[in-house]
């Protein structure tokens, strides 16, 4: 159950640069992108909290962070369209 509460939170991690960057965008409903951004966050935090329970520290950092970055990475290139840019 740790390992799924890790999991799900790296997904969640992914959630808040997606909402801080929605927010950015013109004609965007930017308070209800900051609210995502917010609660992503605390989801994120709350899950990866849960999951060190039982997990060492390090190896679940390492999971979550590497989920996240991965993750964000993909939205950008994928919905975003910035692949040329990360390089």
């Amino acid at each position: 159950m740790n390992w799924i509460a890790l999991i799900v939170a790296g997904i969640f991690e992914i959630g808040w640069p997606l909402g801080l960057k929605m927010a950015q965008q013109p004609d965007s409903n930017k308070f209800g992108w900051i609210i995502l951004a917010i609660v992503s966050m605390s989801i994120s935090g709350g899950l990866l909290f849960y999951a060190q329970k039982a997990i060492p520290i390090g190896t679940a950092y390492a999971v979550w962070t590497g989920l996240g970055a991965v993750g964000t990475l993909l939205v950008g290139i994928f919905f975003f369209r910035r692949f040329s840019q990360c390089f």
